[in-house]
């Protein structure tokens, strides 16, 4: 039976987060400083150090996630504990502040942890929700298999519609040749789609085929005959193609949000650790 990470051995990274959490919090309330709660404190050093390991530990799971036939744990292991630590981590930092904020290094480095422990949970989702739901939306079949059947539906449309009158012939001809799949990020990550159809010499904006598709079903309303039947074929045959197309857009966009997640993931991860390091020489240098 299949366990996900969120129940991987029995919760035991969820308790183990909870009670690192619920003893951070019992001693918070109990040490009494002579000034206000702060890094500086024994406790404030014993949080920091604690947060510091946690933040190292937790970015090692980047590197054991491309090594995971080596070592020791698994993959869904290690993404629990890092789920459930990376929660506990934030609470342990803010103690570790006694909620004194500035416009400093140590502000900073806070921020930063902030920044890539959120991100890092987005970061999970999306990298076991769109894996599942790629492979439902593409059968088995490759993002190439899916292209191949688009380029053998462009060349069974332009064959059906050379048998047709002009006006049928140019908008499907038309809307194939100016049909954009991809383009740069944004287009990417919104799934936006940019193409056109010439109708009437007119250039209108085609997104997901909707104007070909809207006059091909009033060309065939009007219809009559041997004529109608055919451009039913048409329909059929057109609408499949704007499936997928639709299908291949959702697909490009998951890969390209799993794609910029990292691009603003792992450089941000490398700012914390200089951040960090930073805070950390500042305050025995300092203080």
């Amino acid at each position: 039976m299949h366990t996900s990470f969120v129940s991987h051995a029995g919760g035991r990274y969820f308790w183990l987060a909870l009670s690192l959490v619920v003893l951070s919090i019992i001693i918070y309330g109990w040490h009494d400083p002579p000034d206000t709660p702060n890094g500086g404190t024994w406790y404030g050093y014993t949080l920091g150090t604690i947060g510091a390991l946690l933040i190292l530990w937790l970015l090692y799971l980047g590197r054991r996630k491309r090594n995971f036939a080596k070592g020791w744990g698994t993959v869904r292991g290690w993404v629990s504990a890092h789920v459930y630590f990376g929660s506990a981590l934030l609470i342990i930092a803010t103690l570790h502040t006694g909620f004194q904020f500035a416009l400093n290094i140590h502000t900073l480095a806070y921020a930063l942890m902030c920044l890539v422990i959120f991100s890092g949970f987005f970061g999970v989702w999306a990298y076991v929700s769109y894996p599942q739901k790629r492979n439902t939306l593409k059968k088995s079949e490759t993002l190439d298999d899916i292209f191949l059947r688009l380029e053998d539906s462009d060349s069974q449309l332009r064959k059906s519609v050379s048998k047709l009158s002009d006006s049928v012939r140019a908008v499907v001809t038309s809307a194939i040749d100016r049909t954009e799949i991809g383009g740069g990020v944004f287009d990417q990550l919104l799934a936006r789609d940019k193409s056109k159809v010439m109708i009437d010499g007119i250039v209108l904006a085609n997104p997901n085929q909707n104007a070909a598709v809207d006059w091909l079903v009033k060309h065939m309303s009007n219809a009559t005959g041997d004529e109608s039947q055919q451009m039913a074929i048409i329909v059929r045959d057109y609408a499949s193609r704007q499936k997928l197309l639709s299908l291949i857009r959702s697909d490009i966009r998951m890969s390209a949000i799993q794609e910029v997640w990292l691009f603003f993931h792992v450089p941000m991860s490398f700012g914390l650790i200089a951040a960090l390091i930073a805070h950390i020489v500042s305050v025995f240098l300092y203080w």
